[in-house]
């Protein structure tokens, strides 16, 4: 700590701390506005719960995907992100298609899995 202090000083002074924590503020929020998010999609070919879990059971096992949602009757699937993971989208659909099935549209949405799941079971 105190070679930090001798090479940067200023960070230290009242003004170099106001300076340090908006800095640090701003790439806090630059993080958060460069999340993808949750991904949603929509699948032709999936027209049963076999068919689902066996997307599940694929997409599950990848390390950044965390909770999921599957929508058999409108043919979605919605995935968030592990906290501080990113998901490639071109893997997911990869995985999708692998397992036999059409990714028809792919869109990142402002919506968490859970809000995605509500407004889906309130449709019915």
């Amino acid at each position: 700590m105190k070679t930090f202090t001798r090479v940067m000083p200023h960070l230290f002074t009242r003004n170099g701390c106001a300076l340090l924590i908006a800095g640090l503020l701003a790439l806090a929020s630059a993080g958060a506005q460069a999340d993808p998010g949750t991904v949603k999609l929509q699948i032709n070919g999936m027209v049963c719960a076999f068919c689902a879990q066996g997307i599940e059971k694929r997409l599950t096992k990848m390390p950044e995907i965390g909770p999921l949602y599957i929508n058999l009757a409108q043919k979605v699937v919605a995935i968030e992100p592990k906290a501080g993971l990113r998901i490639d989208v071109e893997k997911v659909r990869t995985e999708i298609t692998d397992a036999g099935y059409d990714v028809v549209k792919i869109e990142t949405v402002p919506k968490t899995v859970a809000a995605i799941r509500a407004e889906m079971k309130a449709r019915k």
